[in-house]
Order: structure tokens, then sequence, then C-alpha cells
């Protein structure tokens, strides 16, 4: 089993990098990419991706997609607002393992969040939405939650990613855009133009790559340690000793290989409402993020 010391400090690369791998360790690798300024919303992404609206951040430096990895923090107890996100993991050839009975989804944690109230966003595979469309369109159809795109078969968006496999540079938009395209065939409604790099590996030919898309890549400052994790105390002690206001929150909703999530949730949720937390979609963090640039 991963040490939850280990993932912290691997961040949530590793962990997901094993989850596209079905593995239970990781090899080394690093981020590698200033962040994108905040600013006005970037041009309209291309008509093959995604509808325009919620807020996105301007380009980075030399018209890199921007990077977005907290809303700036509150100066009082009434600003904390917090962002749980869940990763719908699923790569292009893991079909297999679902007709074989792997569980990629999760409906109890969807469930839950919903029971108690409590707005996500869902960044979703295009693959997942693929073996998953009414779930997917479900979740879509809920203003509760918000879907954004973590690519289309989970590879890598640089070439050393944990042991994934990757994508050209010349392929990285259309990986994308599929993804969107995947969203529409599903019947997913509520798709925001935000993109999670696949193990949380960029560099700046990945974000030069994804400019034309208009998307703004949606990183994180709290890893849950979830994936692969086996005692929802652990995981549930991460989260609340890392949330900070503004914090964005990385799970998992694969069940087969984050089986403690939706205990954590349960456990997570109350005990921030009780520190005068309210939970938000990662739009209206970026939101703040681009009014206070």
């Amino acid at each position: 089993m991963i040490s939850y010391r280990s993932l912290r400090r691997a961040a949530l690369t590793c962990a997901v990098g094993a989850l596209a791998l079905g593995a239970t360790a990781c090899s080394g690798g690093s981020e590698a990419a200033p962040p994108g300024r905040a600013g006005r919303p970037a041009a309209s992404p291309s008509a093959a991706a995604t509808p325009t609206g919620p807020p996105r951040l301007a380009p980075g430096p030399s018209g890199l997609t921007p990077v977005f990895k907290n809303a700036p923090r509150a100066r009082s107890a009434k600003e904390r607002t917090v962002a749980l996100t869940f990763d719908a993991d699923m790569t292009a050839d893991q079909g297999p393992r679902a007709a074989a009975g792997e569980h990629f989804d999760n409906p109890q944690l969807i469930a839950t969040l919903r029971k108690l109230k409590v707005p996500a966003t869902v960044f979703m595979t295009g693959r997942w939405a693929d073996e998953y469309p009414a779930q997917a369109k479900d979740i879509g159809a809920d203003p509760l939650f918000e879907v954004a795109n973590h690519s289309y078969s989970h590879y890598a968006f640089t070439g050393d990613c944990y042991g994934l496999p990757t994508v050209p540079a010349p392929k990285m938009r259309a990986d994308v855009e599929r993804a969107f395209t995947a969203f529409r065939k599903a019947g997913v409604r509520h798709v925001v133009p935000y993109f999670r790099f696949p193990g949380g590996c960029y560099d700046s030919r990945s974000l030069r790559a994804l400019a034309p898309a208009g998307v703004t890549a949606i990183q994180w400052d709290v890893v849950s340690g979830d994936a692969f994790a086996t005692d929802a105390g652990a995981v549930t002690r991460q989260v609340l000793d890392g949330v900070r206001p503004g914090s964005v929150v990385v799970m998992h909703c694969t069940r087969s290989a984050a089986p403690t999530t939706e205990r954590v949730v349960r456990d997570v949720v109350p005990a921030l409402r009780a520190k005068g937390y309210r939970f938000v979609r990662v739009s209206e963090l970026v939101g703040a993020a681009a009014r206070t640039s």
C-alpha cells in the first residue's frame, strides 16, 4: 500500500498514474510549468471543444494555457470556500477490465454528495463517459455538479509521467476535444471549459499545444491520498490537515482503485462545515481568482 507520507510528497501525479495502469506503486517524475496568470476570460474554445460561459483565466506567458491551483486565500471566516474535485479515470484500453467486472464508477459517492448537498466538479475522461453514458448524463444534468475534461484516454501529456503512455504533442488538442465529443454523445449538459492533466503532469509544450482549445488547466493544492487507500480515517485526516480557504481537493470517482472515497466524504464534509467552510464548484473559485487579478 502506498504510504500517505509518500503520496503527499509525490502529490497526486503518482497516484493517478498508478490508477490508470492498475498498479499499486509509481516511479519518479515531476511537474514542470509555472502557473498561468489570472485575468479576463480567454478566447472562446473551438466549436469542437465546449460551450462558453463559465469563468476562465487569461492565457499565461507567451499565450500558454493558464493553470489554476487554488483561489486567493480568504481574509475572513465568511469567505471560507473549498472545492472537492473527483477524477473519473479510465484509459482507452480498459474496456476488457470493465467487462470483467471492475468498477471504474462510484454511484454511491455521487449519491452521498447529493444527500449532503455538496457541489463538486467531476473531471471525467471521455473513455469513462463512453463506458458509463447514463451516469455521465445524470451527473451532468444535476445543477449540483459540473463536468470538466480529464482527457479522452488518460494518457500522459509529458514524456515522463509515472509510466503512463503518452499523447504526442500534435495530438494533444485532439485528445481533449475527443473527450468533449464523448460528453456530448452521452448527453452531458453542464460541461465547463476546464482540463486536468492525467497524472497532473504538464510542461510548456503541453500548455502550448492546448492553448487553441481555450481551456483553463486545473491542478490542486490538497492531495487527498485516496488512491489505493484502505484507511479512510488517514485519508480524512490528510484532507482536513491540508484544506485552506480557496483550496482545491483532488479525489477520485473510481471505486475499484479508490474504495474509501465515499466514506471520506461523509467524514470530511461535516468536519469542514463545522469550521465554517462552504463547498463550491471549481468554477466559483476560478471566478474569484479572475475578479481579484
